[in-house]
């Protein structure tokens, strides 16, 4: 059973341009770019060789291990995946905390459309992500002072897009291999294809390489059992995240409609229910768990059903896509690279599929 593999709630790769989006003064303010330079800069200095640690009898044998399964993946990944053949995750980084950055979504009161922050080198962005904790938090509720709707998040790991070589996180480590490796396929393929200012596109395309590229690494270990197991949990997140679509979207209609603020909050709260009471029925139903299940105690919000747009509603039109080239990557890939050069519109009717 792949007991590890969960419909994560918030993906762990969520800052894929948290670095990057330090060098704008004048939208982040100077506090914000200290702390995104100095978090990465003790990430980089943390960086040890993963085949130096391998080799090392001073190496704890758990650690080795997951290192071992690491290095192996990250070959993997270019010599059959067609990702970049770089320094990235040739390196390990143990920072001793449970995240290496939380990350802030945010949404208006009556709205599904997440908050957009504006970055030099990534564009528009969805989230915003901090080395502390306490700092996300501090700026979640500022912005819960203003009327939104926040969910802070923490993730185990980002991309620089290939600026620095990015190393395997001891964050990484907490969760199980295919987590691991399904980390590292996501990451590389920020590397490969990035639009600025589409956090949609570019999530969901990264999803749709690590999802390949989990199921073509297990057939290459022989485990046809996890490879049925892995598509059958993948189908499953999907009619999870159909039911979260389907409430967003009777939300959107609801927020359209010429009510009361009053009125309103109070329609609101019946809708999340009966959007958290359906996810909860379908995960009992299906045997699964989803990861959710924090975000119903607390109270689904429309920060939260952001987050999850933003990484799996375009996923099936990218799959559609891949099917469309007989799941040739390189093929793939060049057609995925020529809708992030074409206009934005082409790039939504993918995700809105045929018809």
């Amino acid at each position: 059973m792949l007991t590890e593999l969960r419909a994560r709630a918030f993906p762990r790769l969520a800052g894929v341009a948290l670095l990057m989006s330090a060098f704008s003064l004048s939208g982040c303010g100077v506090g914000y770019l200290l702390q995104a330079g100095h978090g990465q800069l003790q990430l980089m200095r943390a960086r040890k060789s993963v085949d130096t640690l391998i080799a090392s009898p001073a190496t704890d044998d758990k650690l080795k291990s997951r290192l071992e399964l690491a290095r192996d993946a990250r070959d993997f990944a270019s010599r059959e995946l067609a990702l970049p053949d770089n320094r990235s995750y040739r390196s390990y980084s143990a920072l001793g905390r449970d995240y290496v950055v939380w990350n802030v979504v945010a949404a208006p009161e009556f709205s599904v459309a997440p908050k957009r922050w504006w970055f030099p080198i990534t564009g528009s962005i969805a989230y915003r992500g901090y080395f502390r904790e306490a700092n996300a938090r501090r700026y979640a509720g500022t912005l819960a002072s203003q009327g939104y709707d926040t969910y802070v998040g923490g993730v185990s790991a980002y991309s620089t897009l290939g600026r620095f070589s990015d190393p395997i996180l001891d964050t990484m480590l907490r969760y199980g291999d295919l987590q691991l490796v399904g980390t590292m396929f996501h990451e590389l393929a920020h590397q490969l294809i990035y639009v600025p200012g589409d956090s949609e596109f570019n999530e969901a395309f990264a999803m749709s390489v690590e999802r390949a590229g989990l199921a073509r690494w297990l057939e290459s270990r022989g485990r046809k059992d996890d490879v049925l197991a892995y598509r059958e949990r993948m189908q499953q997140q999907a009619a999870l995240q159909h039911i979260l679509a389907e409430g967003r979207a009777q939300l959107a209609r609801l927020y359209a409609e010429p009510l009361p603020a009053a009125d309103m909050r109070i329609r609101k709260q019946k809708e999340m229910a009966v959007i958290a009471a359906n996810a909860r029925d379908y995960e009992k139903n299906a045997g699964l768990r989803s990861g959710y299940d924090d975000w119903f105690e607390a109270g689904l919000n429309n920060a939260h059903l952001a987050s999850v747009a933003t990484y799996f509603d375009c996923v099936p039109g990218f799959e559609r896509l891949l099917a469309a080239h007989g799941g040739n990557l390189p093929e793939y890939y060049g057609a995925v690279r020529a809708l992030a050069h074409g206009p934005a519109a082409a790039r939504r009717a993918l995700c809105l599929g045929p018809g």
